[in-house]
């Protein structure tokens, strides 16, 4: 069955908190044959913001193929664990929720963080003293002392600071959500630590006395919020070390041998005092900001373009549990190739911030920032390892503030008028649609995907399964026009369509009836090659990526072929035939041999193809070595392979 959404499901904005209370699971369903069809529940955000997070009409699961743009979810494939989604209660958040009566303040409180009424935020980053969004008229850090002097014992250390709005809005926080992880970064240490004395640029001075100081000062940070009800889980030793020039707010420029020698002052200390709070480096974009490298060479500098890689490659490594990320330069592939090199260091995706042009209009600003967030960050981040996703500010006012120094066209999650109205952003929707939905604990499940994170008009989308075996699949159509699609689990389906630039979440329980009894088999080590040569790579063919593809370039003709060399003789019964989301590109015929040394070959099946994904299901298990798709057939369009997988 496919469905089509319409408008009568839609719910106004001001009404979202009925929508978001409704159940999670799926509604009952008609018997088919004796039995309950598995049903999906249905969440859907549009582009144009006249749907938001609002629940649609459940789906049913049934038998039988698809022409459609299929997305298979395979539940057997695990990739990372998940912490959780959320932003930064910065000082900006915390005294913007605290201008608020308590009532308002409790129903926005309950926004963000109940997974039932709310969207159920799951993962905090909290700065550690100032950052650039600060109510205060001056920065500050948890000892700062008079210009010229020091406090190498720590003996003015406090928190007051915090205890006044920050920690009483945490402790709610962590009331509404008990699972909720905290991650504590700093934007400065105490400027009597620094070469500037100024909270705003400069370095940490390269002397053991301050960087043991500066280990003991987070070391008290993580102690006092502990005995505050606000344990950390995560601390990261610096915001953006390479941003050396901040505008006007706290930063440090913090080399790759200083962020080396403050962990290893770091590790033993945290370890001993506080063995929950592991360590977490780097802290900035996927790519080194071109800014950054021109001040760099401005400093004669090194502009360390490598700076994850040569922390993790440092002795410090064995104090860090892994790297975190923001979004201000280059894309998340960058997290799956530090990933590759370090697979046992996890991937933690911690800042990106919603903005603005000077002339766009909140229904443009609400559009850009879903559409962009939705492909880069829901999924672009979680498809390449992030264990967290955090958004920036969690609410601020109208005017974007308060702030001092930094960013002055920052967007948040929540938006506080002067008159004390709260409305929500497309960040509160783009971070929704998962943390809603998947909890903490939960781990990423295969599925294959057609969008990437720089726009090119498909299907994307990212999978989950939960603690209690309930999965959540979140899809974005990133063309303009609306898109229809099947998904697929073991051997049922159902067929949706979402609007233009719509962003929706599907979440079914856990069913005996969706689970697959087939294991896709590795192709890691598989050659290809093909004919003709045409466009892209054969290796595309079979790269585990429904985004990338290889194609003739040109008509189908019979005898086009793409032949895959799996390295050693390898059983399987079933084969995917995948043409990605380029509509129309698939074979319009088709052949399937088999070889043992790649010049005997047997015709194993043929047929004749109907739409994105062909299916070959052998009926038994065949072993071979080399495996040879050709096209039979005839047609106007190319022929595109993006996908081969074999099952067993």
């Amino acid at each position: 069955m496919r469905r089509t959404l319409g408008a009568a499901g839609a719910a106004a904005a001001v009404l979202f908190l009925s929508t978001l209370s409704a159940p999670a699971g799926a509604a009952g369903a008609a018997p088919a044959h004796g039995a309950a069809a598995p049903q999906a529940s249905v969440w859907v955000t549009t582009a144009d913001g006249t749907q938001r997070l609002a629940q649609q009409p459940p789906v049913a699961f049934g038998s039988g193929g698809s022409d459609l743009t299929t997305i298979t979810v395979d539940p057997d494939r695990t990739y990372q664990s998940i912490d959780g989604f959320g932003g930064a209660l910065t000082d900006s958040s915390a005294s913007v929720l605290a201008s608020l009566p308590v009532a308002q303040r409790d129903a926005a409180m309950r926004e963000l963080f109940d997974p039932k009424q709310g969207i159920g935020i799951s993962f905090l980053r909290q700065p550690i003293g100032s950052s650039d969004f600060t109510a205060e008229p001056a920065h500050y850090t948890y000892d700062d002392m008079p210009a010229g002097q020091s406090d190498f014992s720590l003996a003015h250390f406090s928190i007051a600071h915090d205890q006044r709005q920050i920690l009483p809005l945490l402790r709610q926080a962590k009331r509404l959500d008990p699972r909720l992880t905290v991650l504590a970064t700093p934007w400065s240490p105490p400027a009597w630590m620094k070469d500037s004395d100024s909270l705003v640029g400069g370095h940490l001075k390269d002397d053991p006395a301050v960087y043991d100081a500066y280990a003991r000062y987070l070391v008290k940070f993580v102690q006092a919020y502990a005995a505050a009800g606000v344990p950390v889980d995560y601390l990261t030793v610096q915001n953006e070390p390479q941003n050396r020039r901040p505008n006007a707010y706290p930063g440090t420029d913090l080399p790759v041998q200083q962020e080396d020698k403050v962990i290893e002052a770091l590790g033993p200390l945290l370890h001993r005092a506080s063995p929950r709070t592991k360590i977490l480096a780097y802290d900035h974009n996927w790519t080194t900001h071109p800014d950054d490298i021109a001040t760099a060479q401005q400093l004669g500098e090194d502009p360390q373009t490598d700076y994850p890689y040569d922390v993790l490659d440092s002795a410090a490594a064995r104090w860090i549990a892994g790297t975190a990320y923001h979004c201000y330069s280059g894309d998340p592939s960058a997290q799956s190739a530090l990933h590759d090199a370090h697979p046992d260091k996890g991937i933690w995706f911690t800042e990106c911030s919603g903005s603005h042009g000077a002339t766009d209009t909140p229904a443009q600003i609400f559009r850009g920032t879903l559409t962009w967030h939705a492909r880069t960050i829901t999924v672009g981040t979680t498809r390449n390892w992030a264990k967290s996703v955090a958004d920036w500010n969690l609410a601020l006012d109208a005017d974007g503030g308060p702030h001092n120094g930094g960013c002055a066209t920052c967007t948040a999650m929540l938006t506080v008028a002067a008159d004390g109205k709260v409305s929500t952003n497309a960040e509160f929707y783009t971070i929704g649609h998962l943390s809603k939905f998947v909890r903490p604990g939960a781990v990423r499940i295969g599925s294959t995907n057609y969008g990437t994170t720089g726009w090119n008009g498909r299907l994307t989308d990212v999978a989950f399964r939960n603690p209690d075996g309930s999965t959540a699949l979140v899809v974005h159509n990133e063309n303009d026009d609306p898109r229809s699609f099947t998904v697929a689990v073991g051997g049922l389906s159902f067929d949706y369509t979402l609007p233009g630039g719509a962003l929706a979440t599907f979440t079914w329980p856990a069913s005996g009836r969706l689970r697959s009894t087939e294991h896709q088999v590795d192709l890691g080590a598989a050659t290809v090659t093909a004919s003709p040569a045409g466009q892209g790579a054969a290796a595309l063919a079979a790269d585990d990526d429904g985004s990338t593809r290889w194609t003739t370039g040109a008509a189908q003709t019979p005898g086009q072929y793409v032949q895959m060399d799996l390295g050693r003789p390898t059983a399987f019964r079933t084969l995917a035939l995948d043409s990605g989301d380029n509509l129309g590109d698939y074979a319009r015929g088709w052949q399937l041999a088999l070889s043992g040394d790649g010049t005997h070959w047997h015709t194993a099946a043929s047929g004749t193809g109907t739409g994105q994904l062909t299916t070959i299901d052998l009926h038994r298990a065949v072993t071979a070595r080399y495996v040879r798709i050709t096209q039979t057939g005839s047609a106007g369009n190319w022929w595109s392979v993006a996908d081969l997988r074999l099952y067993r």
